[in-house]
């Protein structure tokens, strides 16, 4: 009898060996999910398909999944559970229905990540839980030229790798109803450049705790340029990795 329990024993042993090494690497094998949105019913950025080439790329190098959709009736409950983050990828206009609305609140208020780069703040004025979430909207810009960035805030995984003042070309967005509850990141120098409307007070990149949810927006990212380089590029790196909550 001692021996049938010894050798009982080492089966389950062994069993329980096998269990966990295989709970082990299917953990290892999972991978967080995220979903660009790119829908426009405005201007269409023509470095939409440039940016989303260059998340992929930043996905497979750091361990993430990249889908990517135009089709907002694709932005609904049961699609949501695949992702850990949502990125609008300068969309422009009216690009949800109320359904779609409500499902990405959902997504939030369950612990969704969201990422806007640049024109996400052009669309859904018509809804003003979108408008605080996000933290502002587009109200104009003058022609693209260089200025300078000036970083805020040097802790924050999409900004501590950057120069104190980062000096580059892009379109500069001016801000209507901005939300004084987010945390700057970056603003700009309105006396670096010509056009600028919102004074010493005009932040460019920020990022916010909302109702559940993990919010980064950045307005760089208009030029095709800017996904080819790589202080943007671990920029925008460092939202992504925010918004799912590995940093």
């Amino acid at each position: 009898m001692p021996a049938i329990s010894f050798v009982r024993s080492i089966f389950y042993l062994v069993c329980f060996v096998a269990t966990v090494s295989f709970t082990l690497d299917h953990q290892k094998q999972e991978k967080n999910k995220v979903l660009i949105f790119s829908k426009t019913n405005g201007y269409r950025h023509s470095s939409i398909e440039t940016g989303i080439a260059a998340i992929r790329k930043l996905g497979a190098a750091n361990n993430f999944d990249v889908d990517a959709t135009e089709d907002s009736v694709y932005l609904n409950d049961a699609n949501f559970k695949k992702y850990k983050t949502v990125i609008f990828l300068s969309t422009t206009g009216t690009v949800l229905g109320k359904s779609e609305e409500l499902a990405l609140q959902n997504f939030i208020h369950n612990g969704g990540g969201f990422v806007g780069i640049h024109a996400a703040t052009d669309c859904e004025y018509e809804w003003p839980w979108y408008d605080k979430m996000i933290g502002a909207n587009f109200l104009s810009h003058p022609q693209q030229q260089q200025a300078k960035i000036i970083v805020v805030d040097n802790t924050h995984a999409s900004t501590k790798h950057l120069p104190a003042t980062w000096v580059r070309k892009d379109e500069w967005y001016n801000f209507k109803n901005m939300n004084p509850d987010v945390k700057v990141l970056l603003k700009i120098d309105e006396t670096s450049y010509t056009g600028g409307k919102n004074g010493d007070n005009h932040p460019m990149a920020w990022y916010q705790d909302y109702e559940g949810g993990r919010v980064f927006y950045t307005e760089l990212g208009h030029t095709e340029e800017s996904y080819s380089d790589p202080l943007y590029l671990q920029h925008i790196l460092g939202g992504i990795q925010y918004a799912i909550g590995i940093k």
